[in-house]
C-alpha cells in the first residue's frame, strides 16, 4: 500500500515542490515547507492505512460468510494459480508458455496478498494481546 500511494503522490509531491521552489527565495524557507509538506503526506498514508485495518475488522464483525472468507480465498486462488502456471510451463510437452507480463502481474498479487493476509493477522493477534 505504502508503495501505491508514494506512485500516486509522487507527482503530487514533485510538483508542489517545483511551485514552492518558484516563490521562495532562501533554501532554508524551501526545506521547511517541504518537511512539512512531506509530514501532511505520511499523515495521508496513516489515515488510509488505518481506514484499510478498519474495513477489514468491520468484515470479520460482518454476518457475511464472503466478507469473512474473501482474504483466504484470494490467497488460495492466487497461491493455486502460481502452482498450476509453474507446473504448466515446466512441463516441456505442453506446448504452453506463461508470458513473463503475467508472471510479474502474479509476483506482485501473491506478495500483496501474502503481506495484506499475514501482516494484518499478525497485527490482529499483536492488538488482541496487547489488549489483555
Amino acid at each position: 500500500m505504502k508503495k501505491i500511494w508514494e506512485w500516486l503522490s509522487g507527482n503530487v509531491i514533485k510538483d508542489v515542490g517545483d511551485v514552492i521552489d518558484k516563490l521562495t527565495t532562501t533554501e532554508e524557507e524551501k526545506l521547511e515547507i517541504k518537511k512539512e509538506i512531506q509530514v501532511i503526506v505520511e499523515k495521508a498514508a496513516a489515515t488510509a492505512e488505518d481506514q484499510i485495518t478498519r474495513r477489514w475488522e468491520s468484515d470479520m464483525t460482518s454476518d457475511s460468510w464472503l466478507s469473512k472468507n474473501t482474504r483466504p480465498m484470494a490467497l488460495i486462488f492466487l497461491s493455486f494459480m502460481a502452482i498450476a502456471f509453474i507446473w504448466v510451463d515446466s512441463h516441456h510437452e505442453i506446448s504452453f508458455t506463461v508470458e513473463q507480463e503475467w508472471i510479474e502481474l502474479l509476483k506482485q498479487l501473491l506478495t500483496t496478498v501474502y503481506v495484506a493476509y499475514f501482516g494484518s493477522r499478525g497485527f490482529e493477534k499483536y492488538k488482541s494481546i496487547s489488549n489483555k
